[in-house]
């Protein structure tokens, strides 16, 4: 029989070290096995939140990795099309307080091998080379372009006033990987934070939490507040998961939307998984969804044809009528939310067919 835990008190009383130990227990042996890429994936994004979110881990929670940390440089000889997430794994525990020096080991081998040079994108390039410099190692020196394509690319603002989440994503990480996690000054262009802030119209247009909470960390980690809208919307969705227990749930559920917004209250300073699970296998869910208008934004201004217009405030009064009252609020909210959003909306409806060219954003 199942144990579905609810906004209980017994729950919120569990203090921070017991909830920490618990998800760790549970993404460490309970929903997934240490040879299935999803538990590294599952497990690198747990250990990379506490670890960048200052949530440090107890001896416990640590304890749950011990036959992982134990066995990483076998891991490392035998997958090493895995050294990204191995890598992760392996440094997170110790800067959480795991000991050894496991993870120098591990980044020397990767480096000897030159695993980084069979890496194609820019953005896992990035992180490759983030990864080895925690342990001194600079593999990557040689290509010193490499911060200038992605500055380049993060630059471009029209490619995120267009709802394309790959390269959303894409965005929050290059972020991420020059601004070391938030340890220095990303020294970002104001190009690419009127870019994160595209992004983000389009994340909460579209009432994706999951984006949208890692543009708001993106943003904090370059030295921004994120609009006030988007951060009351997150605390909102972070505190409405369901986190069932029990042998028959599924893990095609949505672990990361609750870990990227948790992570992001952690970010912001506020309580991160005020809820965590009970013992055995679990599987977080939302109480709540609401499909956001994006996609019939899209839809109503493709139909206009040539009727369409880049002008916000021509085009307002025909998107609000054709959309429902919870979408309308929305659009307008996220209108409300930003100082450019007619020049976003510019490039969004995309009338370039009409004489209208798309321009980049001024900033």
């Amino acid at each position: 029989m199942s144990n579905i835990i609810q906004l209980t008190l017994p729950a919120r009383n569990r203090d921070r070290a017991q909830r920490l130990t618990a998800l760790a227990e549970c993404f460490a042996s309970e929903r997934r096995f240490g040879d299935d890429v999803f538990w590294l994936k599952e497990n690198a994004e747990y250990l990379n939140i506490c670890e960048t979110g200052g949530l440090r881990l107890p001896g416990a929670a640590l304890d749950a990795y011990l036959g992982f940390y134990d066995h990483a440089c076998e891991r490392l000889t035998f997958f090493p099309q895995y050294y990204r997430f191995l890598l992760s794994i392996t440094l997170d525990l110790e800067d959480l307080g795991m000991p050894g020096d496991i993870g120098a080991r591990m980044v020397e081998t990767a480096a000897r091998q030159g695993l980084a040079e069979a890496e194609l994108s820019d953005l896992q390039r990035a992180e490759a080379r983030r990864l080895m410099a925690r342990r001194g190692q600079d593999e990557l020196a040689w290509d010193t372009g490499l911060d200038d394509r992605l500055r380049r690319f993060v630059g471009r603002t029209a490619t995120f006033a267009l709802p394309n989440k790959k390269a959303a994503y894409e965005l929050t990480h290059v972020v991420f990987y020059l601004s070391e996690y938030g340890r220095r000054d990303p020294g970002l262009a104001p190009e690419a934070i009127t870019s994160l802030t595209f992004a983000g119209v389009l994340a909460f247009l579209d009432q994706n939490a999951d984006l949208l909470a890692e543009i708001c960390v993106a943003l904090r980690f370059a030295g921004q507040t994120p609009p006030r809208p988007w951060e009351d919307w997150l605390d909102r969705f972070a505190r409405d998961f369901r986190i069932e227990t029990g042998d028959h749930v599924s893990v095609q559920d949505a672990y990361h939307d609750y870990l990227v917004t948790n992570w992001y209250l952690a970010v912001r300073g506020r309580e991160a998984f005020p809820e965590a699970p009970e013992a055995g296998r679990a599987g977080f869910t939302r109480r709540a969804s609401f499909a956001g208008p994006l996609r019939a934004i899209s839809d109503v201004i493709y139909r206009m044809g040539p009727m369409r217009s880049g002008d916000w405030s021509a085009m307002r009064p025909s998107l609000c009528e054709a959309l429902d009252g919870p979408g309308c609020s929305i659009l307008m909210q996220a209108a409300d939310s930003v100082g450019n959003f007619d020049v976003f909306f510019h490039d969004f409806a995309r009338a370039v067919c009409h004489g209208e060219p798309i321009k980049e954003a001024a900033v």
